[in-house]
C-alpha cells in the first residue's frame, strides 16, 4: 500500500453554455482547452483559464455526438447526426473541413496516436478509417450487422476496436484489415469501449448496465462489474492504467480501482443521465457532461502521488519506445493479467459491496 492518504475528487468548476444534453467531452494535450459536442448542433471549446470566453463552432446541421482532440492539439474532430466528420481548428476562427462517406449518423470520432489518420464509427453498421492531411476516407470495416457507437484505435495505432447495437465488441488489424476477434459476452447494446494504455487490455459499457474488461492477447474476461443501476454510457482510463470512470445514465460517475477489481467512488453531480467523462492527458482532472446540459470538471486528487511518476516513466520517445518504457508496460501487463483465483475473489468482493450498499 502506498503511504498517502488519497482524496476525494473535487468538482472544481463547471461550464454552462449548451442548449441541449452534453454528448462528448475531450481534453486537448496540455489540458488548456475541453470540448464537448452536445444535441444542439453545436461544439464548444471550454478554456481552463478563468474569465476565458469559450468558442462556440457551429457547422453541423444536426446533433454532434462525439469529439476528440488530435495528439498534439491543434486540430479538434466532431462527427454529427449530420452523416458528417469535421475538423477544426479549435481556435477563434473556428473553422472547418468536412468529411463525408457515411450514409447515417456518426457515432464517434478517435485520432491515432500519429495523428496521421482516425476512425469514425456510424449507424450505417460501419467503421471506417480516414487520413487526416490528405482529407480523404481510407477503408471500411464491416462486419457489425447493427449501428456500430463507438471506435478507437490502440496506442500503438495497429489495432481498432469497434463497440455496436449488434451486442458485440469487434478487434480488428489496421493493416489486414481482418477482424481478429468478436466479444460476445454482453446482454445489451455495447455503448463504448477503449485501450488500456498499456494496449493489452479494453473496457467496453453496456445497456445492461456493466462494464467488462478483456485481456486483447489471450481474449480472456478479466473483470466484469455490475455497479451502475442503469446503462453505462461512456468510460475513460486514467493515464497510469490503475482507474478506469465510467458515466451512466443512474445519473452517477464511478470510479473504480482496476488493480483491486473494486469501487472506489460513486460521484453525484448531474441531474439525469451523464452521458460521457474523460480523464485529461495527465489524469489530473476528469470532466463529464449529461443531459442536464452541463459540463463538469472534477480534480481527480485519489492518484496525485502516482500518476506523474508513471507518466514520466510511460511517455516513450519521440522514436521508438525505451526500455524503460516497456518495462512500465511489463510490470502493468503482469499486474493487470488476473489470475483466474483473483477474478474471483474480486467477483466476491463486488458482490459484498453490493450487498452491503443495497438496503
Amino acid at each position: 500500500m502506498t503511504a498517502h492518504c488519497p482524496e476525494d475528487p473535487s468538482l472544481e468548476r463547471h461550464f454552462k453554455g449548451h442548449r441541449d444534453a452534453v454528448t462528448s467531452v475531450d481534453f486537448s494535450l496540455n489540458t488548456k482547452q475541453l470540448a464537448s459536442g452536445s444535441m444542439d448542433s453545436c461544439l464548444m471549446v471550454w478554456h481552463m483559464k478563468p474569465q476565458t470566453r469559450a468558442y462556440r463552432f457551429a457547422g453541423h446541421k444536426d446533433a454532434v455526438t462525439c469529439v476528440n482532440f488530435s495528439p498534439s492539439g491543434h486540430l479538434l474532430a466532431s462527427g454529427s447526426r449530420d452523416k458528417t466528420v469535421r475538423i477544426w481548428v479549435p481556435n477563434v476562427k473556428g473553422e472547418s473541413t468536412v468529411f463525408r462517406a457515411h450514409t447515417a449518423t456518426v457515432r464517434s470520432v478517435h485520432f491515432c496516436s500519429d495523428g496521421q489518420s482516425f476512425v469514425t464509427a456510424s449507424d450505417d453498421k460501419t467503421v471506417k478509417v480516414w487520413s487526416t492531411h490528405r482529407q480523404k476516407f481510407l477503408f471500411s470495416l464491416s462486419q457489425h450487422i447493427n449501428w456500430v457507437r463507438c471506435a478507437k484505435f490502440s496506442p500503438d495505432g495497429r489495432l481498432i476496436v469497434s463497440a455496436s447495437d449488434d451486442k458485440t465488441v469487434k478487434l480488428w488489424d489496421k493493416t489486414s484489415r481482418e477482424c481478429v476477434h468478436s466479444y460476445c459476452e454482453h446482454g445489451g447494446f455495447v455503448t463504448y469501449v477503449d485501450f488500456h494504455p498499456s494496449g493489452t487490455c479494453i473496457a467496453a459499457a453496456g445497456m445492461d448496465n456493466t462494464v467488462k474488461v478483456w485481456d486483447v492477447r489471450t481474449h480472456r474476461l478479466l473483470q466484469h462489474y455490475q455497479l451502475h443501476s442503469a446503462a453505462v454510457n461512456a468510460l475513460s482510463f486514467h493515464p497510469s492504467g490503475n482507474y478506469l470512470v465510467t458515466a451512466s445514465s443512474d445519473s452517477t460517475l464511478k470510479i473504480l480501482d482496476l488493480m483491486e477489481g473494486r469501487l472506489l467512488y460513486t460521484l453525484h453531480g448531474h441531474q439525469g443521465p451523464a452521458t460521457t467523462v474523460a480523464f485529461s492527458r495527465t489524469g489530473e482532472y476528469f470532466a463529464s457532461g449529461g443531459s442536464d446540459e452541463q459540463v463538469m470538471v472534477w480534480k481527480s486528487n485519489f492518484d496525485v502521488v502516482d500518476y506523474g511518476e508513471v507518466l514520466r516513466v510511460q511517455r516513450p520517445p519521440a522514436t521508438r519506445a525505451s526500455s524503460s518504457g516497456t518495462l512500465t508496460v511489463s510490470i502493468l501487463e503482469q499486474r493487470l493479467t488476473l489470475t483466474e483465483d483473483k477474478l474471483k475473489q474480486c467477483l466476491e468482493n463486488q458482490q459484498l459491496i453490493m450487498q452491503r450498499t443495497t438496503p
